[in-house]
């Protein structure tokens, strides 16, 4: 597949100003020469030039374009690329889409773009992953994030790690030719082992870092939980600024999870407002409360709304002690019908919730500067470093067992093996096929 010119419309399928059809491989000059009213063979790399695009059959002006020439290697996929740069409309672009599959493209699959640029050494999987994220990015800290991943900084931050494996490798290897230590409990006890446990915890923060990148690049997985008709509903349409729940004065009126999302300067709440959590008979609300509580142990944030008119009961006292070791923010809401309560109180009803805003930033604004530096991006990237942190934990247990060396290097290559394929270095083709199926067309 590689052998073949591939081509695809790189700009979103709608009417506008312009439109790109791109092209890459050892063909695609030639496919756009003999659509064209000038001769590109002759064109240099990172050239523009003016023309129209003809029917190679009828001879029948297409359009009037401007043609980008980019010669391998110095191209985003290493090989030839041209694009088309014509009008806007629907039709225009897939006439001449049509006619550069005629003249013996084939349609690109979602992604091949990058994935050949990945498959040639121009990116490595991380870089790859980081372009997907760039066109996805909805906010300040997902571009910041994605850049960092196309600039090669994962790749930087993981170098240390993979070669600090390599010594350590080195050194069991190197005891095993050429004996050095005569006591081999001593060279791991140590020489490995304090290695290794220095490896393990520079991992530890490094996940660490991760995860927090993950809540600025995904947002922060929040559950507004409280009694049937606190006001919960209520908080969710102000936060949103829009009616999206129902709002009554009847008790058990939500009876599902209702989701929205919200940017705070910088952080993003992934919202859920949960069904008021009671005992009912209820068979449908008996559902929404499961799945409400099902949402309360996902979250990353707990938010507690209780009624300030009120004093608290029994079922409030009972979703405090449920909540204590999460993270969350206790809220009084209908502070309109009492002046006197302390805590963070607030007026949904009256969209009066800043008191709330500023106790999100107090408490998650520190994550934001995750993004001035680099991260694993992605769950399949931690899930690889995790993999390889457990792998390193297994050596330190078969030293602690007395094992041989050689068994313990096997725990130590896996690790090693696992963050190469955070890199691509090591890859399986259907791993490959699943990320980059979710990448767009032309991309």
């Amino acid at each position: 597949m590689l052998q073949d010119t591939i081509a695809a419309i790189s700009t979103a399928a709608v009417d506008g100003a312009i439109s790109i059809i791109r092209m890459s491989g050892d063909a695609a000059i030639q496919i756009v020469d003999s659509l064209c009213s000038i001769d590109l063979t002759s064109k240099k790399s990172h050239t523009i030039s003016y023309g129209f695009i003809l029917d190679p059959i009828t001879k029948e002006e297409i359009d009037e374009v401007l043609v980008s020439v980019f010669r391998a290697p110095k191209t985003f996929t290493r090989e030839d690329i041209v694009e088309i740069n014509c009008h806007g409309g629907r039709y225009v672009t897939k006439k001449i889409l049509q006619l550069c599959l005629m003249q013996g493209a084939r349609l690109a699959e979602p992604g091949e773009f990058t994935r050949r640029a990945f498959l040639n050494g121009r990116i490595d999987l991380t870089q790859a992953e980081a372009i997907n994220d760039m066109i996805l990015a909805d906010s300040n800290e997902s571009r910041k994030l994605a850049m960092h991943g196309i600039r090669g900084s994962v790749k930087k931050l993981l170098e240390p790690f993979i070669k600090n494996i390599l010594d350590i490798i080195a050194n069991i290897e190197v005891n095993i030719d050429y004996p050095e230590y005569d006591d081999v409990e001593m060279l791991s006890n140590e020489v490995i082992l304090p290695k290794i446990q220095k490896w393990l915890s520079q991992i530890d923060q490094l996940l660490e870092r991760a995860e927090s990148g993950q809540m600025m690049k995904e947002g922060i997985k929040t559950a507004i939980i409280g009694k049937p008709n606190v006001g919960k509903s209520s908080l969710l349409n102000a936060l949103l600024e829009e009616d999206k729940a129902i709002v009554t004065e009847i008790a058990g009126t939500t009876r599902d999870i209702v989701e929205g999302h919200i940017h705070l300067g910088g952080l993003t709440l992934n919202l859920i407002d949960t069904a008021g959590i009671r005992e009912t008979e209820d068979v449908v609300e008996k559902i929404g409360i499961e799945r409400s509580m099902k949402a309360i142990e996902d979250a990353q944030l707990i938010i507690l709304v209780l009624d300030a008119s009120r004093p608290l009961d029994e079922e409030d006292q009972q979703l405090m002690q449920m909540t204590e070791n999460k993270t969350r923010i206790i809220v009084y809401n209908k502070k309109d019908l009492n002046q006197h309560i302390k805590g963070i109180c607030i007026s949904a009803q009256h969209h009066e919730i800043e008191p709330l805003i500023h106790e999100v930033h107090r408490l998650f604004d520190s994550h934001k500067i995750v993004i001035e530096e680099p991260v694993l991006a992605n769950e399949r990237q931690i899930s690889q470093m995790m993999k390889a942190k457990k792998s390193m934990l297994s050596a330190v247990d078969a030293i602690a067992m007395g094992l041989e060396l050689d068994v313990v290097e096997i725990d130590i290559q896996e690790a090693y093996t696992a963050l190469k394929e955070i890199l691509g270095e090591v890859h399986r083709e259907d791993l490959l096929d699943t990320l980059f199926a979710n990448f767009c067309l032309g991309k």
